[in-house]
């Protein structure tokens, strides 16, 4: 049986290890939804997700803040109108760990139960 990336759990990334490569990210990022870009030169996953009011925008925010702060594991976020970026990155070690694939796979899985 396959094990869905949302259903593991981040671990605590303080720096020493290298990003993953681009290999792995690009194999990583083949098991999420589609719109997840790989920017900043491969350092950064990026999703843009769209909502018809603003308070959809903040809802969906706060629920991935949830996630953020259950894992352990933040994404950077910019909340507009009808709007919501996410971007995961693992800055203690300048690039992608696997704790970004874990929790982009968890915003997939809570947008896949919102519809």
């Amino acid at each position: 049986m396959k094990c869905d990336l949302a259903d593991k759990h981040c671990k605590p990334c303080e720096g020493g290890v290298d990003p993953l490569s681009s290999g792995a990210a690009n194999a990583l990022l083949g098991t999420l939804h589609r719109d997840w870009r790989l920017v900043e030169n491969g350092r950064t996953i990026s999703r843009e997700f769209t909502f018809p009011a603003y308070s959809r925008s903040l809802g969906f925010a706060n629920a991935v803040a949830w996630i953020a702060i259950t894992e352990g594991h933040h994404p950077d976020m910019l909340v507009s109108y009808g709007r919501c970026v996410v971007n995961y990155t693992t800055h203690a070690i300048g690039g992608l760990s696997d704790n970004d694939f874990i929790c982009a796979a968890k915003v997939d899985r809570l947008i896949a139960d919102d519809n």
